[in-house]
């Protein structure tokens, strides 16, 4: 019988594995960092504010990982091309790269100038792209295979009636990037996948969570329309991210996976 048969949750060690995280101030990227940190990967985190990249850092430090910084956004290709050559020159690999960089920008079409939907796309399409580019032409010339994890939302399937026409889009783009880039990487052994969360707990969501009537009028309508009745929690994206980090997912390329209690299935 196959050793990883004997043992299955080997295929989830991470440890020891370089692993690029950006936006790891953010409400994904934080959560991505702390899992990878307590699974014993080595860690290259990347975000924009220096204060809160350090209180990452250290958090990620507590739990016995390795780390080091770069505050930098992946806003053109120098910064994507320092980010990866940071995390090479420390750790001597790139094994994982976590896109958790992103923003959104809420507003009726209409309204919206072309400068702001502009922004929305590179900071979640354009800046991914940029680094996925980064990282893989590193990793195919080392020729040992790697790891893409990207973020989507349940929005790059779904419309949203309440002006998220720049959001929506970019979530599309995210999810065609994936699996283009799926099938482009594949021969070089190296996955591409997408996590895609409807909401979850986050500093920015938090008020969601509250008992007041705007959180409980907004939560039963989300509701309504998630068949596991919840909203979600961090914890619930730790999971799908250490399986696309990790050899569980040696044969899955390319996918969505809609971390959303079924929002999308129905």
């Amino acid at each position: 019988m196959n050793d990883v048969l004997r043992e299955p949750a080997r295929l989830f060690d991470v440890r020891g594995k370089v692993a690029v995280v950006t936006g790891a101030t953010g409400a994904f990227g934080a959560v991505a960092a702390r899992v990878l940190a307590a699974a014993g990967a080595r860690l290259a985190l990347a975000a924009g504010r220096s204060a809160e990249l350090e209180a990452t850092a250290q958090a990620c430090r507590a739990l016995g990982a390795e780390v080091t910084t770069i505050a930098r956004r992946p806003n053109a290709e120098a910064d994507c091309e320092l980010i990866m050559q940071t995390a090479l020159e420390r750790f001597g690999a790139l094994d994982v790269l976590v896109v958790g960089s992103g923003l959104n920008d809420v507003s009726p079409i209409v309204d919206m100038s072309p400068e702001r939907f502009e922004n929305v796309m590179h900071g979640n399409v354009t800046g991914a792209w940029l680094l996925c580019r980064s990282f893989g032409k590193r990793v195919i010339a080392r020729g040992c295979g790697g790891k893409v994890v990207l973020v989507s939302s349940a929005r790059g399937k779904l419309g949203h009636p309440a002006g998220y026409s720049a959001y929506c889009a970019s979530k599309a783009a995210t999810d065609g990037l994936t699996k283009a880039l799926g099938c482009e990487w594949g021969k070089y052994g190296i996955t591409v996948n997408a996590i895609a969360p409807t909401v979850f707990r986050s500093p920015l969501t938090e008020w969601m969570f509250k008992d007041d009537e705007k959180a409980r009028a907004t939560r039963a309508g989300m509701l309504a329309r998630i068949p596991l009745g919840r909203l979600g929690e961090p914890e619930d994206l730790a999971g799908p991210l250490l399986f696309l980090a990790s050899r569980a997912s040696d044969f899955y390329t390319g996918h969505i996976l809609y971390a959303d209690g079924g929002y999308t299935a129905g």
